[in-house]
């Protein structure tokens, strides 16, 4: 979903495309069974996507890549977190060089 403020509308808008803007904007929105209203429970359900991964190829060893993939679907984002986590460890950094 975009948001935009009405003074980032383009100025182009017919007065009576901005009236409609402005109707709109104070409508509720209408939940139903194919689009319920989020509990926070639901929200918490969903993942903030980080589009600033860079794809990388890398060697694992079996021992390695059963580890990971024992944890599922996802298993390469925890295995993102685990270097991320890793790389923080000045000693344990050092120890694998």
């Amino acid at each position: 979903m975009a948001r935009m403020t009405m003074d980032e509308i383009d100025n182009s808008l017919s007065e009576e495309e901005l009236k409609q803007l402005d109707v709109a904007a104070k409508k509720k929105p209408i939940f139903d069974d194919d689009s319920p209203e989020m509990t926070l429970d639901m929200l918490k359900q969903f993942k903030r996507m980080n589009r600033t991964k860079q794809t990388a190829s890398i060697h694992l060893s079996p021992k390695a890549q059963s580890f990971c993939k024992a944890y599922g679907k996802g298993y390469t984002s925890f295995l993102s977190r685990l270097i991320d986590a890793a790389l923080d460890d000045e000693e344990l950094v050092k120890k694998c060089i």
